[in-house]
């Protein structure tokens, strides 16, 4: 609040001290005004152009330098570094193709500004050129655009392969539902229509299909490592993104359909611990609660990484807020959890 409140200030005085020079302009007694920039405007604005193209580069090596230790560690997933890969390579033809064209643009601004007398050459054609700045970057985009569909292909290559675990994510305003297919590894039937608060049947599972019996309906989700996990995506109201950014998944939950994803976590929640980036950014953020405990202020508790769910879709008031925690863990470990949950059988017995 304390910046917008700064910057706000400082719009302000720009616009006084523009709206001042403006008035200044008009009370000095003129016989004519032209409209055609002199060599005095034309200098001016190059050396602004140079200067603006000198501020560019400027603040992007202080951003790279201030804030790459705020990017995301490591992917935890098996697709995830070739995901990783296909960002960075893209980043990088961005970044050298917008570093060339910019300081041609600025130079040349500056170089070849206004000046009286001076003529400027007018080529109607050159199809050498027309050539090389087509040519190239169709060849470029095509590369990125075949292997970024290779790479899509084989993320979204979901299927029933290497034995994989079925968990379901249900989404709605503002929390989510995980739900294991118990011993039989298979979901109960559900629908939106079967919910009844009043039986504590919060996912509309139907009650008469033997597959839901085993069903384990948690608000933590727990994943084995090294284990391919297929997910079904539901939501309750409005449309929902499950997003789990350390294992580079995304996948809309749209009202009235089922959305799917699969990955194998390959990283346990006490490996990524061990990260030297994650145990510098744990050490960063507590020291932040630490000042903020100090200053009195509320959630300031001491952290410790865990992986997470997030809702990356703005679906409401409370969106912010919108997360479950996400432990991988060993197999031993996962089936030892999932031992002792109670099946929705279970549930509907103590209702």
């Amino acid at each position: 609040m304390t910046v917008l409140f700064t910057l706000a200030i400082l719009l302000l005085i720009a616009i006084a001290i523009w709206q001042m020079t403006k008035i200044f302009e008009l009370s000095q007694l003129k016989t004519e005004v032209s409209q055609v920039a002199t060599d005095k405007d034309n200098r001016y604005n190059g050396i602004l152009m140079f200067l603006f193209l000198i501020f560019i580069y400027g603040i992007t090596i202080f951003s790279f330098a201030k804030y790459s230790k705020t990017l995301l560690p490591v992917a935890a997933s098996e697709h995830g570094a070739d995901y990783d890969q296909l960002l960075w390579v893209s980043f990088a033809i961005i970044f050298f193709v917008q570093t060339i064209t910019q300081a041609l643009l600025h130079y040349f601004s500056y170089r070849y500004r206004g000046k009286k007398g001076n003529k400027a050459l007018y080529y109607a054609d050159n199809d050498r050129l027309e050539f090389i700045w087509t040519i190239i970057p169709v060849i470029v985009l095509a590369g990125l655009i075949i292997w970024g569909l290779y790479t899509w292909t084989n993320i979204m290559d979901i299927n029933d392969e290497d034995d994989p675990l079925i968990v379901e994510l249900y989404a709605q305003q503002f929390n989510w539902t995980a739900r294991y297919g118990g011993a039989d590894n298979v979901l109960g039937e559900a629908n939106v229509r079967r919910i009844d608060i009043a039986k504590a049947n919060i996912l509309g599972i139907d009650e008469t299909d033997p597959n839901a019996s085993d069903d384990v309906i948690v608000k933590e989700l727990h994943l084995p490592v090294g284990r391919k996990i297929n997910f079904k995506f539901r939501s309750q109201d409005v449309l929902h993104s499950a997003y789990m950014p350390h294992f580079r998944a995304q996948m809309n939950c749209v009202p009235g359909m089922t959305t799917e994803f699969s990955f194998t976590p390959t990283i346990t929640t006490a490996d990524m611990r061990l990260d030297p980036d994650v145990i510098e950014k744990v050490k960063r953020t507590n020291a932040i609660r630490a000042e903020k405990a100090a200053a009195g202020i509320e959630n300031s508790d001491p952290w410790e990484f865990d992986y997470i769910l997030l809702c990356n879709k703005i679906c409401g008031k409370s969106h912010y807020n919108m997360q479950m925690k996400i432990i991988v863990e060993t197999e031993e470990e996962y089936n030892a959890w999932i031992e002792g949950q109670r099946t929705f059988a279970q549930q509907m017995e103590m209702q």
